[in-house]
């Protein structure tokens, strides 16, 4: 049964720069990388040597802990650097790409005729059950556990992040097949959150249940829409996937390919003519983010959205799961009594010496300044304001920093995700990692309850 979600605690944040809906083909990376660290808790065993050849498709490596999770090639090409880090852990898989890809045939598989065991296994050998995140935890779904329903988020309420309605464009028939074949995988139901007001390929299609959502961010949040429509209880366990990795499982069951493409959207302040790219997994932002005209100096260039994402270098990879480059002013600077008087150009939720509160509407050019420093937390109630999900932030916050698992367990741990504090943690008075506190909190339930 579909329902209708509206979210009244929030907080939409205006930013400079939104991508505008034009869409290019970025030029052809020379190099893609993939890095493990992109798989949480994913220990990786490698299966390709340094100046092996691979095609698009060809597994790279795969997971220490289940060998069935394996994980692959965006693109042909050779396998020219495996860089390690501390006591030899692997960063960073650098493949040097061919001018044109050659693809591993999987051959096609019908997911209307398929069974279950067929669709998955094809999933597996593919290299696309990657793309699949359960919770609780949000690492890469557990092979032996079945979901009890599985969430898909087709709204992007985030500052500057990717319109789906746009990237998805045209995408039904790989859509199509993508649910089709993910309902055959849950006793449960395929949930889909479109926004309320959008044009949706999601619209129409079978084998799901279509929810429309209304409201300020984070109600695109697939933990927002958990919360809501079904919650995430104890011993229960549910699937989330992104519009952009259905369209690429869909590819796969239609046409046999891997094809590892993402339509990017390049945003931000310091971007001068942001718009959409098309392009790959693990490609080099360089190809693109120049062609947009963005500043060289001075500037913080992000993997993902501006609340969440993972700061790069300009001549970075795009991460494994983002569709969203934004490229905003970075903070170094400070105002002299910056704290003592009235400011105009800052977005604050605080009425104190801020008078964004006047106009909710205006469009902001924001820095990654963070003015203020680490404290211990002050008891505001601001985090409640910004904060949708039925359970108690800052309590949760706490019982992760002193890691009682009881309060953890009975505060709701097991349906949130590092994003769901994305807001709280920008209000934040006191500047705590909230974030990095809920994602420690996660690594310590999933040891030592698993």
């Amino acid at each position: 049964m579909s329902k209708d979600i509206k979210i009244k605690k929030g907080l939409t944040i205006n930013l400079k720069g939104e991508a505008e809906k034009i869409l290019s083909s970025a030029p052809r990376s020379r190099t893609f990388v993939i890095k493990p660290s992109d798989f949480h808790l994913t220990t990786p065993k490698m299966v390709v040597k340094e100046g092996q050849r691979v095609m698009a498709g060809d597994v790279i490596f795969y997971s220490k802990t289940n060998e069935l999770i394996k994980f692959v090639s965006p693109v042909s090409g050779t396998l020219s650097k495996i860089e390690r880090g501390a006591k030899r852990v692997i960063t960073d898989l650098i493949i040097e790409a061919d001018a044109q890809d050659a693809y591993r045939d999987f051959g096609v598989l019908n997911p209307d005729s398929a069974s279950a065991d067929a669709i998955k296994n094809r999933l597996l050998e593919a290299g696309c059950w990657p793309f699949i995140i359960q919770r609780p935890y949000v690492v890469v779904a557990d092979t032996e556990i079945e979901p009890r329903d599985i969430f898909i988020s087709a709204y992007n309420s985030a500052p500057l992040a990717n319109d789906y309605d746009f990237s998805l464009h045209k995408k039904e028939r790989e859509l199509q097949a993508a649910v089709t074949a993910l309902s055959k995988l849950t006793k449960g139901q395929v949930h889909v959150g479109i926004s309320k007001e959008s044009d949706s390929p999601f619209k129409g299609l079978k084998d799901i249940s279509l929810h429309t959502v209304s409201g300020p961010h984070p109600a695109g949040n697939v933990g927002t829409q958990i919360n809501k429509i079904r919650p995430v209880n104890r011993g229960e366990v549910v699937w989330t996937i992104s519009p952009q990795d259905l369209v690429i499982i869909g590819e796969l069951l239609l046409t046999g390919k891997f094809n590892a493409e993402r339509i990017v959207a390049l945003s931000g302040s310091e971007v001068k003519s942001p718009k959409y790219y098309r392009t790959k997994i693990g490609s080099e932002v360089s190809t693109f983010i120049y062609d947009s005209g963005v500043k060289e100096e001075n500037v913080r260039v992000i993997s993902g959205n501006v609340l969440t994402g993972t700061r790069i270098s300009p001549k970075g990879h795009l991460g494994y799961y983002a569709n969203t480059v934004t490229v905003i002013p970075e903070g170094d600077d400070y105002e002299l009594f910056g704290w003592n008087k009235p400011v105009f150009n800052k977005y604050s939720t605080s009425r104190a010496l801020t008078f964004s509160w006047l106009n909710p509407k205006k469009v902001y050019d924001l820095d990654t300044n963070t003015n203020g420093e680490h404290r211990a937390f002050v008891v505001t109630g601001i985090y409640e304001e910004v904060f949708p999900l039925d359970m108690f932030p800052l309590q949760i916050l706490k019982a992760c920093m002193v890691k009682d698992l009881d309060q953890m367990e009975a505060l709701g741990m097991y349906e949130v995700a590092p994003e769901d504090f994305a807001l709280t943690e920008f209000v934040c008075v006191s500047k705590q990692p909230h974030q990095q506190i809920i994602r420690n909190g996660l690594d310590l339930m999933y040891k030592e309850i698993g």
